[in-house]
């Protein structure tokens, strides 16, 4: 491993050095579209939408947003997606050879992504550019020497009627790592392909002390919980007792600051943390430069990207697009400015809003933050509470109390008045006294549309907390458990009352 660790060190410098003046973003992207319209330009979609004609115009970016409507997940399965089980050329040459089941935060079921060849070799493309961005960081050769654990869903994947193979992106990831991929990846396919959360962290707690781990992939939630079985079972002050070369965690799918301070609580030594925006519909960004949280989006690997203003100009009330939204695309945007990304890719997604919102960090290179789900937009009774807001005063308020908060669940729903509530739910080892008022004041502060609301139509608030147990249990109610599982931050009213209900048996 120390011979092969020097080689991947040397060659991603050598990487760095070649590397050519890339086109600027507008022209990238036009690129993107047209190589995406002309694979796909004899397909059931490019006939029906006219792409041939779409390449021929002098302005195909404007042509494409013409004559093209914006698709939510629903209309796109059930006007396209649903026939390509069986039907050859629907929105992408040949057939998908999985699909990938995202529930994702705001659903009530699964939702079925194609995942095709072309999406898979740019998903790895991504992958590529991300480790050769690690030349920014000076990594020592120790971390090159070291192995990966990625802590994916189950790569045991399912065979439908149709002979199709589904799972979770991460695990169909996983289950089509080449044999050589076993030299520094752990846990390994045997242990990933265990379908029972539990039974999969235990199998890595007990083999952990085996490994030289140096990075760390997955989602805030479950790897923490890995990271402290691992530290119990084996009686350890830090996951630096047994894995000293560990440095970098490529965080994903969560917001990672509710969880900083309980990664700082298992840890000898300071690690540096990656963010990426990984989803079922693509590897879209990854964070590029040292000393910022901010991701490089993926201009040249096979997707187009437009961006729908998180305002007036773009969404209603409720968070939902409006009929004929404002579009712009990436030489348009604005730093600073929030918007709703929409996305054509190489899967066969075409002008497809993925349901989160991103905030542009910078635009040479353009670098985002997401800053929320369009659904994490909590605005029953106007008070336009992002996702991003929520965030900070959870923050805030897990400071004030000396305590963390990881997760937190809140909802609108109507007390015994009949009036509107927002029922919190934290999930922390705080006591719940004072709470409310607390969080209260916090989001007067942080939005005054939300304090506006409270002296009119939002009549109070209500805390509850509940263990970190309760929380585990309440997934496993719900076959939410492990994996790329995020739990949704604002409900509807009625899995809010469900999750009341649940956590108030004895």
């Amino acid at each position: 491993m120390a011979i092969l660790g020097k080689l991947v060190k040397a060659g991603i410098d050598i990487t760095s050095k070649l590397q050519f003046a890339e086109d600027t973003p507008e022209v990238s992207q036009e690129k993107q579209l047209r190589e995406l319209l002309t694979e796909a330009k004899n397909t059931a979609f490019g006939k029906y939408y006219g792409f041939e004609e779409i390449l021929k115009s002098e302005d195909p970016v404007s042509s494409f947003r013409k004559e093209i409507p914006i698709f939510n997940y629903q209309t796109m399965h059930e006007q396209w997606w649903a026939r390509q089980e069986r039907l050859n050329d629907i929105t992408w040459p040949g057939k998908p050879d999985f699909f990938a089941r995202s529930s994702g935060t705001t659903g009530k079921s699964s939702k079925r992504i194609p995942i095709t060849k072309e999406f898979m070799a740019s998903m790895r493309s991504v992958g590529s550019s991300m480790i050769n961005s690690l030349h920014e960081f000076d990594f020592p050769e120790s971390l090159f020497e070291s192995e990966v654990l990625m802590l994916s869903s189950s790569a045991n994947l399912d065979e439908n009627d149709q002979g199709f193979k589904e799972g979770e992106i991460s695990g169909i990831n996983v289950s089509n790592f080449p044999d050589w991929y076993d030299i520094f990846y752990r846990p390994g396919k045997d242990i990933a392909a265990i379908s029972d959360w539990d039974e999969r962290v235990n199998a890595i707690a007990e083999q952990a002390p085996e490994w030289n781990i140096g990075a760390i992939a997955g989602i805030p939630s479950w790897v923490l919980l890995m990271l402290q079985r691992i530290i119990e079972l084996h009686q350890l002050k830090s996951i630096h007792d047994i894995w000293p070369n560990l440095q970098v965690y490529a965080t994903g799918g969560v917001a990672f600051e509710t969880y900083r301070e309980d990664f700082e609580a298992v840890c000898k030594t300071p690690l540096r943390i990656l963010d990426t925006y990984l989803a079922s519909e693509g590897f879209i960004a990854y964070t590029s430069k040292p000393d910022t949280m901010a991701m490089k989006l993926a201009l040249n690997h096979g997707y187009f990207f437009e961006f729908i203003p998180f305002d007036e100009r773009g969404i209603n009330e409720t968070g939902d697009l409006l009929s004929n939204p404002l579009v712009l695309g990436i030489d348009e945007v604005e730093v600073g400015k929030e918007y709703v990304l929409i996305l054509s890719s190489c899967a066969g997604a075409w002008r497809y809003a993925i349901g989160d919102v991103i905030r542009f960090e910078s635009l040479n290179p353009p670098q985002i933050k997401i800053t929320g789900r369009t659904k994490f937009f909590l605005n029953v009774v106007g008070s336009q509470l992002s996702e991003e807001k929520m965030d900070k005063a959870i923050l805030e308020l897990a400071e004030a109390n000396k305590t963390t908060i990881n997760e937190y669940m809140v909802g609108a729903i109507k007390n015994e008045a009949g009036d509107y509530i927002h029922q919190w739910v934290l999930v922390s080892e705080v006591k719940p006294s004072g709470l409310a008022n607390k969080l209260d004041e916090l989001l007067k502060s942080a939005n005054k549309n939300y304090a506006v609301a409270r002296s009119k139509a939002l009549k109070g608030i209500d805390v509850k907390v509940i263990s970190k147990d309760q929380y585990t249990s309440y997934l496993s109610s719900t076959n939410k458990k492990g994996g790329q599982t995020k739990t949704p931050k604002v409900m509807k009213t009625e899995k809010m009352n469900a999750l009341l209900e649940f956590i108030s048996q004895p």
